[in-house]
């Protein structure tokens, strides 16, 4: 069931799930720590959700990233775990009443091919885009990043989720943090990547945070557990903790896009200056 903000209506979409290495995962934090929240397998790999969200406002149906996509070899697919048993972006849809042709705007959060994998599709080896109607929205320092990543984190990027955006016509890239539509918000975070953004949708009184990789699980409610693939970390931490701050006090609902339990929760403080977790609220 959807969850119902005022005028928009927010879906759940999970395109499957991936295996990374948990160390990568939590940083610096040692393993017998984040071990009891992620159970590690024997390639030290815990498994995490790919899940975008879907706003449907009227007429307007907006998906927040769009998963790792199905354009993976054997290898790659065994060595990041990837499945979409019971999944996947056409079967999430359809269960929501769309096709990927209804779909109006992608909010990509960054290019990663964890985030924007499922940006394009091969049609009998041909790449198109995987949604043809939609604007794709993303930062413009964030698309510059992408095409000048450094050797820290160019693994990271597959030119050919994105290369095609470029000359579509449909890429639209924006200056920083704005309303797109009434109650759907961009604003940006700096600690994971260059440019990166989360959507914030706001109702009345109510605002769900898609937290993207800011707070991929509820793990990393703590400030201090920052993975190895946040390229500032003293930035992410900072930037956790004012969001926090602000969600405890106000009652904002996060959006989890990695955790593989909880998709979306409230949050509180515990009365010893840890934020957890306050209530799970069922998509």
């Amino acid at each position: 069931m959807p969850f119902e903000l005022g005028h928009l209506r927010i879906h759940e979409v999970r395109d499957g799930t991936v295996a990374l290495d948990g160390g990568a995962m939590f940083g610096v934090v040692p393993r017998p720590l984040w071990e009891r929240h992620f159970p590690a397998d024997a390639r030290n790999r815990i498994n995490l959700a790919l899940r975008c969200m879907l706003v449907v406002d009227g007429k307007r149906k907006i998906l927040v990233d769009d998963g790792i996509g199905a354009r993976w070899d054997g290898r790659h697919r065994d060595l990041y775990g990837i499945s979409h048993e019971g999944m996947g972006i056409d079967a999430e849809l359809q269960r929501a009443g769309l096709t990927r042709d209804d779909i109006t705007d992608v909010v990509l959060t960054h290019l990663h091919f964890d985030h924007a994998g499922g940006t394009v599709r091969d049609e009998a080896g041909t790449l198109r885009l995987s949604f043809p109607n939609a604007t794709y929205h993303l930062q413009r320092r964030h698309w510059k990043w992408a095409h000048q990543a450094t050797d820290k984190d160019r693994g990271s990027f597959r030119p050919d989720d994105f290369a095609l955006l470029e000359k579509s016509g449909q890429l639209h890239l924006l200056e920083g943090g704005t309303e797109l539509y009434s109650g759907v918000n961009v604003f940006v975070s700096e600690g994971h990547t260059v440019g990166l953004q989360l959507v914030k949708l706001e109702a009345g009184e109510q605002t769900v945070i898609f937290c993207g990789d800011l707070i991929p699980t509820t793990a990393h409610l703590k400030p201090a557990w920052v993975s190895a693939y946040d390229l500032y970390p003293l930035t992410i931490i900072e930037e956790k903790k004012q969001l926090l701050a602000q969600a405890v006090e106000e009652g904002w609902f996060l959006f989890l896009e990695h955790d593989p339990a909880v998709a979306m929760c409230t949050v509180t403080d515990d009365g010893h200056g840890q934020v957890v977790v306050d209530r799970i609220v069922p998509l």
